[in-house]
């Protein structure tokens, strides 16, 4: 699959919130207009978050490539480009690329107060397997 970058592929993020290679590019920071912050997020094949929340939501634009979406007690959701995934307030939730091919996804993520994500606990291999066999 050829990727097509429309943003740079950015800075490397932490390995306390994600598996495997996952790069930033911010776009937008939350300021005095918006209540919210955008980023551009590349997970190369088998990357993903931590189980995380959002006080107010979170909106994914899938922009290249294939990868998952799973609500905890949920089966996963395979997502890919032209994807867009509403995720509600509070809602455990990971996001990120199949074991095989990369995934870029705009994040639109809202605050409260000065809070925009409470990281969890990893996703578990096991669970990450699964999901190539739940979609």
């Amino acid at each position: 699959m050829e990727m097509t970058e429309i943003f740079p592929k950015g800075q490397q993020l932490p390995n306390e919130w994600f598996s495997g290679q996952a790069f930033l590019t911010p776009l937008q920071a939350k300021d005095h207009n918006h209540e919210f912050s955008t980023g551009c997020v590349t997970f190369e094949p088998k990357a993903r978050t931590v189980w995380h929340t959002h006080p107010k939501g979170q909106v994914l634009l899938v922009i290249d490539g294939v990868g998952f979406y799973q609500e905890k007690g949920k089966a996963a959701q395979l997502i890919r480009k032209g994807d867009v995934v509403n995720i509600p307030e509070e809602t455990e939730h990971w996001h990120g690329a199949t074991a095989t091919t990369p995934m870029v996804h705009i994040s639109i993520t809202n605050y409260k107060d000065d809070v925009q994500v409470t990281w969890l606990d990893p996703v578990s291999d096991e669970e990450y397997d699964s999901a190539h066999h739940d979609s």
